[in-house]
């Protein structure tokens, strides 16, 4: 569970940054060549998808599990089971229909799609660097007869899906990285594709703060921002405690029709 002190945190002040660097030396020249990266991608791409696009790309160059956020494979087994085994426990069934969105390299989605039945797995990610890592991955795991559905997006508008077709949509370290406007995209046309009795589920990174963001790479929110959000395009939101508990580091919304 997240610390009082990390939520009211304001990682983009100088303050924090300082407070930060004396007790974490080792992460000033990372951080560094974070910044001059970011600088440099955001001139090169001023659209957020587009400029994500390329962060994946760097970063699945070097290690794709690190580009979903795992430093370690451990770390990334780990986090993958802890997706799997929440919505296991909420009830995910065999049978059910699932689109997973920013999929990255099935860190959980391997898991998921060896669970579901055959071509009931629907992987969507912005990154095509990421996606092949996708394929890796369900060869490694010979998973290949489950004939998943993994592909390339521009946008969350899920234009090219069918309508009320998914039980479970996920997002997993998707809005930790969107500024809100992606976010209200994503929530304006999800209860289309959603079954009736179905549930989108996606996590965030928490402040009870100012809401801001670090580069344009990680972005912090109140959770009410994202439930009135929710409210306002029809969805029922509610704040997942249990999932607080599990000591991820980000917070759940799920959200229903």
């Amino acid at each position: 569970m997240a610390s009082e002190r990390n939520l009211v945190a304001n990682r983009k002040s100088l303050a924090h940054m300082v407070r930060y660097a004396a007790r974490r030396p080792d992460r000033i020249v990372p951080h560094l060549k974070r910044a001059a990266r970011d600088r440099w991608l955001a001139f090169k791409h001023p659209d957020h998808v587009n400029y994500y696009r390329a962060v994946m790309a760097s970063d699945a160059r070097r290690n794709p599990e690190a580009a979903v956020g795992s430093r370690t494979h451990e770390r990334w087994l780990a986090l993958g089971r802890m997706q799997f085994d929440y919505l296991v426990e909420h009830g995910l069934a065999p049978g059910a229909r699932m689109l997973d969105i920013g999929c990255g390299n099935l860190r959980a989605g391997w898991r998921f799609i060896d669970y579901l039945e055959a071509g009931h797995y629907y992987g969507i990610d912005i990154s095509p660097d990421i996606l092949i890592a996708a394929k890796r991955t369900l060869a490694a795991q010979g998973l290949q007869a489950k004939v998943p559905h993994l592909t390339l997006t521009k946008d969350l508008t899920f234009d090219f899906l069918p309508e009320a077709y998914f039980d479970v949509v996920h997002a997993h370290s998707v809005f930790s990285h969107s500024p809100l406007e992606v976010i209200e995209e994503c929530l304006a046309h999800v209860g289309r594709v959603l079954a009736p009795g179905g549930y989108f589920d996606f996590t965030f990174d928490r402040t009870t703060g100012t809401e801001h963001q670090v580069l344009r790479e990680d972005f912090y929110y109140r959770t009410e921002t994202l439930v009135d959000l929710a409210a306002r395009h029809g969805l029922r939101a509610r704040f997942m405690e249990d999932w607080e508990k599990l000591g991820h580091g980000q917070s759940k919304i799920r959200v229903s029709v």
